[in-house]
């Protein structure tokens, strides 16, 4: 009987150290981090850097057997920019915390496969995911991107 209730204090008590590790993260960095897209094929990593949130491609799957490594920038409508690697390559940019609305805006958001460049906004949804939308000037004109933390 003495095993389980030890069993069960010790599981408790780290249930208490992670709510209270979660709760100490104040609101506006709750973005920070590694996040794979709902459909598996991308995974960012976001930080904050002088106020402003930045996301870095650090994994994705279509490379057609070729490595990672492999793929550059060719799409993009600057020829000086389309040998740039992809892996790494900075994705979103800009992005400010509003405490009003508990969500992310002002920012920019790069699509490597049309060589575009997109307002973008972002906010963790009730369930811990991520949504991060690009759209062109309006946000009803855009298209949004579910992530999971990882």
């Amino acid at each position: 009987m003495r095993p389980i209730l030890f069993f069960v204090s010790l599981i408790s008590l780290f249930s208490i150290s992670a709510n209270s590790k979660a709760q100490s993260i104040e609101p506006r960095e709750r973005i920070c981090g590694k996040w794979e897209s709902t459909d598996k094929k991308l995974r960012i990593q976001i930080y904050l850097e002088q106020n402003q949130y930045h996301a870095n491609l650090i994994w994705f799957s279509n490379t057609d057997g070729k490595p990672m490594s492999y793929w550059t920038d060719v799409n993009n409508p600057d020829p000086a920019l389309r040998k740039r690697k992809l892996l790494g390559m900075s994705i979103l940019s800009g992005l400010q915390y509003d405490p009003e609305t508990n969500s992310w805006e002002n920012g920019m958001v790069y699509d490597s496969r049309h060589g575009r460049e997109w307002n973008a906004s972002a906010y963790i949804g009730k369930k811990g995911q991520l949504h991060v939308r690009g759209y062109w000037h309006f946000k009803f004109i855009g298209k949004t991107m579910n992530f999971n933390r990882i």
